[in-house]
């Protein structure tokens, strides 16, 4: 691998025009340092110095299919040449909308727009308006995007503290936050709130903190709480939406949610998000609930969609199976070599989108397991050692496996995690 001189040099000359040098703050504290790319194609990246990756951030998840897939590119730049946005309907946002109301197990209508964050504001909005209630309950270590109402963590009362300066005090005043996978506290708390909650938000699986799956009958007591107390259920399918299955989590773990949203997976690597949800529901959009956007349901947008969920249901749904299939062996792989080292590793999660980490502990439940017990240091020596050896991990533990990704790069990663795994803990 060469160095990163020439990303050293985009990244100064980014900081006198770019707030940061960055135009996300997740990337602010990528390792070795904000690294800028010039291409990728299929299951590989390449940087600004040349250097090629085998890459499992995929863009944080929306490359499905891989980087460039030619089927979606080609969607899209045959319906981008008949124009870009209209101020007005066409044929392809309809396409789309049945393709998600098919594969959605909640979804009596669907409505789009461009980013995960503003789909959860429309659902929540819509939870509000459906129920007449205005609390919301979500679980500490899930992430529904950077609005006010919802970028918040737990306070020492039970309540919610902002997790940024210039929040709305009102908007995190109206929220609840509970550690996840734990009934006896999601139960008293509805015994405190249930009449004030409008909706339960969370992530069916804990994707963003070591992607942590719900326990046994987890999903499924939620869904009891919330319909016992007139809440509604808000499934925050923005990752696990199109990766885990056609119909997401809710077709995994067979529990059907009031609203969902989508994101990252649903146009394979070009901008869009939904809310999805009860036809009831729904239907106020349009009405009494407001949602808009110029760029909503956008020409190029919605061509990536229809071409993404094609591909992946083609064949019988032949991508998902491939896979499982690679995740699984890398997976397996992964945990045969720290177990021959005698590294503590954990692995958990799912072949589509897994977590790695350092820790003695079996598995996480929850987020506050995670931040006591993950050796997150030495986890981002690893993940700037994988990249040194042309690997490309995200230093959070989340590792994303694409249709892309083969036998061949899985015996590659694998052979350079062991490699890494040798250098970090001096095996």
């Amino acid at each position: 691998m060469s160095g990163y001189e020439r990303s050293r040099e985009l990244l100064a000359r980014a900081r006198k025009s770019l707030a940061g040098g960055v135009s996300s703050d997740v990337r602010v504290s990528m390792k070795p340092f904000p690294l800028y790319f010039e291409r990728g194609e299929g299951a590989l990246l390449y940087d600004a110095d040349g250097n090629a990756y085998i890459d499992y951030a995929l863009g944080q998840g929306p490359l499905i299919l891989g980087h460039s897939p030619p089927a979606v590119l080609e969607a899209v730049d045959e319906a981008m040449r008949r124009g870009q946005i209209f101020a007005g309907q066409h044929e392809l946002e309809i396409e789309a909308a049945e393709a998600v109301v098919e594969l959605v197990p909640c979804a009596g209508l669907v409505r789009f727009s461009l980013s995960g964050s503003e789909a959860v504001h429309a659902a929540v909005r819509l939870a509000r308006a459906g129920t007449g209630r205005t609390k919301l309950l979500r679980f500490e270590g899930h992430y529904h995007g950077w609005f006010d109402g919802v970028l918040v963590g737990p306070d020492d009362d039970g309540g919610a503290a902002p997790l940024s300066q210039g929040q709305s005090p009102g908007a995190v005043g109206e929220v609840i936050v509970l550690p996840w996978n734990d009934l006896d506290a999601l139960e008293s708390a509805f015994a405190r709130h249930g009449e004030e909650l409008a909706a339960v938000i969370m992530e069916p699986v804990m994707c963003n903190t070591a992607v942590v799956p719900p326990g046994d009958g987890y999903l499924e007591g939620v869904r009891a709480y919330c319909d016992r107390y007139g809440a509604l259920l808000i499934l925050d399918e923005v990752i696990t939406g199109f990766r885990l299955a056609p119909g997401g989590a809710q077709e995994r773990f067979g529990v059907t949610a009031d609203l969902a949203t989508y994101g990252k997976a649903l146009a394979g690597g070009f901008p869009n998000s939904a809310v999805a949800g009860r036809a009831d529901l729904m239907e106020r959009l349009g009405q009494s609930v407001n949602h808009s956007g110029t760029f909503n349901s956008n020409v190029i947008s919605m061509a990536a969609t229809v071409a993404t969920l094609r591909e992946l249901t083609r064949d019988g749904n032949a991508a998902y199976r491939k896979i499982e299939r690679t995740g699984t062996a890398l997976m397996d792989g992964l945990r045969e070599i720290g177990a021959r080292l005698g590294i503590p590793l954990l692995i958990q999660g799912f072949p589509p989108a897994f977590y790695l980490g350092f820790t003695e502990a079996e598995s996480f439940e929850n987020a506050a397991d995670y931040a006591a017990r993950a050796d997150v240091e030495r986890y981002g020596r690893f993940a700037v050692a994988m990249l040194e050896r042309g690997v490309r991990v995200l230093e959070r533990g989340l590792w994303y496996v694409s249709a892309a990704h083969d036998d061949e790069h899985v015996a590659r990663t694998l052979e350079a995690a062991e490699d890494a795994l040798r250098q970090v803990f001096n095996a």
